[in-house]
């Protein structure tokens, strides 16, 4: 969908599972008579039960429940998605995504991280494929077709502590072209990235396809600049060389000199400056010491829109973690030892193959 072709009348039906309609049924939803909001909207409604008035606006997850939140029979296509949680940190809730009856998923991801919000933090995202807003308002609008069947599932980590979820998914029914592919996202986390080792983004991608898109939540352990460091794409049997290698990392997400406008601008003082725009952006940096000093934290994300990185037969995507020595007589490139994490998105054919297992609970823990 786009403003071109949004005049243009179609057959696709139109569908939306919520907790006030879990299965996305014609006519079915508004008609919980308990839930989240029942004692909220006790004595509404005809008989006083509530009926009609927002009476299971969320879901509760228990500690360590997997909820299956969308089940849904092809052909047809997610559009958007909306969801909030409370009272659990965001890489506690575990989303996965699976298509056409696939026992392993083709999405599986921290919850926030997957919505560009890696560090549990709220920070402003504005692009066309994932936007938070405030407060704390996670949407996509990736375009996710599928052919036989749809199964969506949230996972509560958190041992302890059960977990309040909103959400809406939107999506329609319809016929699915031959050529589209099916979206995958894939989390990764490396903490700390051993020396002189490039940080992997994907790996063991088999069949044919397009990459789409990047998040990186990037933790500096090291003072100065951090972001001198090359993205690499291997692709249909590349082996020791890439087919494309960037210039820097900051210049992968759109930016140039740091992020930093006081670099190259000496009316402007020198700091990270933030911003998020449609196909990319640096929307969080959290500042413990100030600018170039040690513990500073990133978000970024780059989105291959208007420019989708193809592959074959395979695909491997890497980063360099690189800084620079600190002695002035001394100038060269410093190999970082950084806590790095990603989201990959990538639509490709399937059968896709299994991913690496998601490491544990404590493993993903930000502090």
């Amino acid at each position: 969908m786009n403003l071109g072709n949004l005049s243009r009348l179609s057959k696709a039906k139109t569908r939306s599972i919520s907790p006030e309609n879990f299965t996305g049924e014609k006519g079915k939803g508004g008609m919980a008579v308990e839930g989240t909001g029942a004692s909220c909207a006790r004595g509404l409604g005809k008989d006083g039960s509530g009926l009609g008035w927002k009476v299971s606006p969320s879901i509760r997850m228990e500690a360590g429940e997997t909820r299956v939140i969308a089940d849904i029979e092809g052909p047809g296509a997610i559009q958007q998605i909306w969801l909030t949680p409370a009272n659990v940190r965001w890489r506690d809730l575990i989303l996965r995504i699976y298509w056409d009856g696939q026992e392993h998923p083709s999405v599986e991801s921290p919850l926030g991280d997957f919505f560009c919000a890696g560090w549990n933090q709220y920070a402003q995202v504005s692009s066309l494929a994932v936007c938070v807003n405030p407060g704390r308002a996670f949407n996509c609008y990736w375009e996710m077709p599928f052919r036989k069947h749809c199964r969506i599932t949230l996972e509560n980590r958190d041992p302890d502590e059960h977990a309040i979820v909103y959400y809406q998914i939107n999506y329609t029914l319809t016929e699915v072209p031959a050529d589209a592919a099916y979206f995958h996202a894939q989390f990764r986390r490396t903490n700390p990235l051993p020396f002189k080792e490039d940080y992997v983004i994907l790996d063991g991608v088999k069949g044919q396809g397009q990459y789409v898109g990047t998040y990186m939540a990037w933790g500096v352990n090291n003072a100065g600049w951090w972001g001198e460091g090359e993205i690499k794409f291997f692709m249909d049997g590349d082996k020791e060389y890439p087919t494309i290698c960037g210039t820097g990392t900051e210049d992968y997400f759109c930016g140039a000199y740091n992020f930093d406008g006081g670099v190259v601008d000496p009316t402007m003082t020198s700091e990270y400056r933030e911003f998020s725009t449609a196909y990319a952006g640096l929307p969080q940096v959290l500042r413990p010491d100030g600018t170039y000093r040690s513990q500073t934290r990133f978000g970024m994300y780059r989105w291959h829109i208007m420019d989708p990185i193809r592959f074959d037969s395979d695909l491997k995507v890497t980063i360099q973690a690189l800084g620079w020595r600190t002695e002035k007589k001394d100038r060269r490139y410093l190999p970082l030892q950084d806590d790095i994490a990603s989201v990959a998105f990538w639509y490709q054919t399937l059968p896709a193959a299994p991913f690496p297992p998601l490491p544990d609970r404590d493993y993903l823990e930000i502090i």
